[in-house]
């Protein structure tokens, strides 16, 4: 399937070009079921549901903060996966599921890949990573205390 895109062209507003695009199939047989269909964009996860009236769901890469890949017996046997994309700050809920999808592995890497790159091309913190910085780039701070009373000198009046 398709690399992880790192550097995308497509602004930040828009949802970039389509990567990936997947349709809910049956457990048992693989066949599509055309009533459900994902496309995965460079910035945007688009859930699409219904057969007569529609209703599309769409959520920005960067707000997923992590991704789990569930498989079944019968659904290894078929080739399908359940991937389940944990979201932050999202109206759609906390979580999307996208069920039954082939190409499980390659989606889910590329959706962690991404979402981490959209984030950082947005300049988006989602989680704390403590070791974020190198000590190159981190600065010395000299908290100077001259009376040993526990108290830094810039602090006192």
């Amino acid at each position: 399937m398709s690399e992880p895109i790192y550097e995308s062209n497509a602004p930040l507003t828009s949802k970039g070009n389509l990567v990936f695009k997947e349709t809910t199939r049956l457990r048992f047989f693989g066949i599509p079921w055309p009533f459900t269909h994902y496309q995965i964009y460079e910035n945007d996860l688009v859930v699409i549901k219904g057969l007569l009236n529609l209703d599309e769901d769409d959520c920005y890469l960067y707000k997923i903060a992590d991704v789990n890949i569930k498989r079944s017996l019968l659904q290894r046997m078929f080739g399908l996966s359940t991937i389940t994309c944990f979201v932050a700050s999202d109206a759609s809920g906390d979580q999307i599921e996208l069920k039954n999808i082939k190409h499980g592995r390659e989606i889910k890497d590329f959706l962690l890949s991404q979402s981490e790159a959209c984030r950082l091309r947005r300049r988006t913190v989602a989680t704390q990573n403590l070791s974020y910085h190198d000590n190159d780039h981190i600065e010395e701070v000299h908290i100077v205390d001259a009376n040993h009373d526990g108290i830094p000198d810039d602090f006192q009046q």
